[in-house]
């Protein structure tokens, strides 16, 4: 009897402490500064945001063109760099400098699939000393693979220290590791600087 109104005053309190949050842009990367919403709260959000028009078919055909045109802006993101419409994980400052820190550096990882593809091909060669060759082959690329990425992320974490000694880091040294994985054309979002700038 008194629990069922004080829910009701709890959830329309957090539904109104959570839009007045919403209106404020915020660093991705940044802490959120207030508490995650009951499921309850976040759902009956997300129905108000979506004006329902009492038309299953039409609110689907809808949110179909809304997700469309969210993933083409995304995709023009990826290519020209638009921090607008990037995913999540690539926005902020700290993930651009990792991007453009990656890109300007030549590293032994982005050369791993080529590398692996030759490897795997002489390794089905059936002669013992062309599979030797390709195991030793295959053991230096990994050994060469490991230097690079430790001094990468030694390198990665002093220039980050430096550059934005106040901003959230966390999981930037693994995006660069992740991204030296990628070969350079084939990187999204696209390298924005050429080999031997400084980002």
């Amino acid at each position: 009897m008194f629990g069922s109104r004080s829910s009701k005053e709890e959830k329309a309190a957090a539904t109104e402490k959570v839009s007045a949050d919403l209106s404020q842009p915020r660093d991705p990367q940044a802490p959120k500064g207030r508490p995650t919403p009951k499921r309850a709260v976040a759902q009956s959000q997300r129905k108000a945001v979506v004006a329902s028009t009492g038309n299953r078919k039409e609110d689907a055909r809808r949110a179909r063109e809304r997700r469309r045109e969210e993933m083409s802006r995304q995709r023009e993101a990826l290519a020209n760099g638009d921090e607008r419409y990037l995913p999540v994980r690539d926005k902020g400052p700290v993930r651009r400098f990792v991007r453009d820190f990656v890109d300007s550096r030549f590293s032994v990882a982005e050369l791993f699939l080529p590398l692996a593809v030759i490897i795997l091909v002489l390794s089905m060669i059936r002669v013992p000393s062309i599979q030797n060759i390709a195991l030793l082959l295959w053991l230096g690329v990994i050994v060469l693979i490991i230097l690079d990425s430790i001094g990468l992320v030694f390198r990665l974490r002093k220039a980050l220290n430096e550059r934005f000694p106040n901003e959230p880091r966390r999981g930037a040294i693994a995006y660069g590791l992740m991204r030296t994985l990628q070969m350079r054309r084939l990187r999204l979002p696209k390298p924005q600087v050429k080999r031997g700038e400084r980002p």
